[in-house]
């Protein structure tokens, strides 16, 4: 049974009429590049040997002719090669940049951005002139033929020359083949490793951390220099004994030309423009022996977004639903963080009704987050079903349903943009939807009063932004466009009093609208606002019920002496 093409080779296979024009192109190149030989052999042979300058002249003016043409056929050729590059960039970015993300959710936010790097070296490499030598090399045998049409001698000679140069091409590869991998992988993590170090940096000046955190970086990057140094050398030396040796073989196969011209088996021409051939059949290996890093650079990178692109295959579009009314659903879910050996949440089961207001508590690594995470369809469940509205949360197309959902995380992260931006979500502003949503989070005076307003630049870490004023900005994200279900995760452990007052005007204007809320709290401000508690606890519902309800029974909890024999 044949596999299916990998998705980076059916991107190449849409490329194929490019790499067969390319092939069309090098036909007709390699074909004017037997010119010099040509144009030699009958400078020596017709022009020295009539004394016809009129004939030397023609000569060279066809000859500047199809050089001319030979340039113009080269310059084409890159031209569609870069063209090739282009579209190739096109098939796969969009899916590239989708699968980073999917990586990143799985794998707890551990993703880099290194496949988009892989990409620009296979794009450089099909652009790049080692990739000339691969169209170029299949025309050595013409020339070889052609050696021995000039004289057999010629021909053993090329032979066994193009033998020795693609024995020196295989050695050059096994040689570095290894370190160079090595290098690849440890240049990828030393890469990772500085990128999430760079995200604290405030924590790394504020605990003096930097000389330790620099001394690591500075192993692997000895380790990485080391590496790439071995490679560089075995490829420096085999790529100086090719050019050496093809070098040599010119001059002296001139001399073996001069010895048979002078034995009259060959004409001075033919002398001449057997170097010139054997030059032309020897110049792609010595290329590909030259580029031979650069290629196994973009072997290295196919392969690593092949594995990647295999490991999230394309998700199947979905029917669109009508759009969600809020009602969550959780059916024997079991819940593990990427990456995490045991389960978190273990098998809960609750009904949440739409426009219900739903606070969720208990104490720390009790698996809160976890489970608001498992609602959203941000980390999927191990075992069981989470449901929006009856449909499986983690089936859901995000396009579509996103725009009814409001998420306010523990951390807050707000985008490189505009605060216009970062409420909008980075979709079409609609500044009347922008003003609604910061007016509810109770943020609308506060942005009046930064430099721009609302066009304020902002990056990634809030910027002019205090932390209390990066969760209410963050906050009026989550309330943009009147989400139906909105959950917020500890939406107040920033805010002073002022906050805390614009939160719960919030929160009762969605409870207004019949938003379903859920609410990750340890304060019990919030408390008097929900209709129902949900408590966990070590990744159980212990209660579950109306809030007074819930309350009450906590009380007693705290109120009953410890059992003898037990902690209390």
């Amino acid at each position: 049974m044949r596999l299916p093409a990998s998705e980076l080779a059916q991107a190449i296979k849409h490329c194929r009429q490019s790499f067969q024009s390319a092939a069309i192109f090098s036909l007709f190149i390699n074909l004017l590049m037997l010119l010099p030989a040509i144009y030699m052999m009958q400078v020596y042979d017709r022009v020295l040997g009539s004394n016809s300058t009129s004939t030397l002249l023609m000569l060279t003016l066809l000859a500047v002719v199809l050089f001319a043409m030979l340039g113009a056929l080269e310059w084409i050729r890159s031209q569609i090669l870069i063209r090739v590059s282009t579209r190739f960039d096109v098939l796969l970015n969009e899916r590239l940049y989708k699968v980073l993300f999917r990586q990143a959710l799985v794998s707890g936010g551990k993703s880099s951005t290194q496949p988009l790097s892989d990409l620009l070296v296979l794009r450089q490499f099909l652009t790049g002139n080692g990739l000339f030598a691969f169209f170029d090399a299949p025309w050595l045998p013409v020339y070889v033929g052609l050696l021995f049409l000039f004289h057999p001698t010629f021909g053993v000679v090329a032979i066994i020359s193009a033998v020795l140069l693609i024995l020196l091409a295989i050695w050059n590869e096994r040689a570095t083949h290894d370190d160079l991998e090595q290098a690849n992988r440890v240049s990828v993590e030393s890469a990772n490793i500085t990128a999430r170090n760079l995200r604290n940096a405030e924590v790394v000046h504020a605990l003096g951390m930097l000389p330790d955190l620099m001394s690591r970086w500075q192993d692997k990057q000895q380790r990485l220099i080391m590496l790439q140094a071995v490679a560089s050398e075995k490829a420096g030396l085999i790529a100086a004994m090719s050019k050496t040796y093809r070098l040599t073989i010119q001059s002296l196969i001139l001399g073996l030309g001069a010895w048979l011209a002078i034995e009259k088996q060959i004409s001075p021409g033919v002398m001449i423009g057997g170097s010139i051939l054997l030059g032309r059949a020897l110049a792609p290996i010595d290329l590909m022996i030259g580029s031979w890093k650069q290629f196994l650079s973009a072997r290295t990178a196919y392969e690593r977004l092949n594995t990647l692109l295999a490991q999230f295959p394309v998700e199947p579009e979905r029917m669109s639903l009508p759009a969600p009314k809020g009602e969550l659903r959780a059916e024997q879910a079991v819940v593990a963080p990427p990456g995490a050996k045991y389960a978190v949440i273990k098998g809960v089961n609750f009904v949440i009704q739409p426009g219900a207001f739903v606070a969720l508590i208990g104490s720390s690594a009790s698996g809160k987050s976890t489970l608001a995470r498992a609602l959203l369809g941000i980390w999927p469940v191990a075992n069981g079903a989470i449901r929006l509205d009856g449909a499986d949360v983690g089936h859901c197309d995000r396009t579509l349903v996103g725009q009814y959902i409001g998420y306010l995380p523990q951390d807050i992260e707000l985008f490189d943009g505009t605060i216009a931006d970062n409420i909008a979500r980075f979709g079409e502003l609609d500044s009347n939807k922008v003003v609604a949503a910061a007016q509810a989070a109770g943020v609308h005076e506060m942005i009046l009063h930064l430099p721009q307003g609302y066009d304020t630049e902002i990056g990634g870490s809030g910027g002019v932004l205090s932390a209390g004023q990066r969760q209410r900005v963050g906050l009026a994200r989550a309330l943009y466009g009147d989400p139906v279900l909105v959950v917020l995760d500890e939406p107040n452990s920033n805010l002073d009093d002022q906050g805390e007052q614009a939160l719960a005007r919030a929160l009762l204007t969605l409870k207004q609208r019949g938003s379903t809320i859920i609410v990750i709290t340890h304060r019990v401000g919030i408390l008097g606002l929900v209709d129902r508690i949900m408590v966990l606890n070590e990744g159980a519902i212990v209660l579950d019920g109306p809030r007074d309800e819930v309350l009450a029974k906590l009380n007693q909890r705290q109120l009953q002496p410890a059992t003898p024999g037990t902690s209390a």
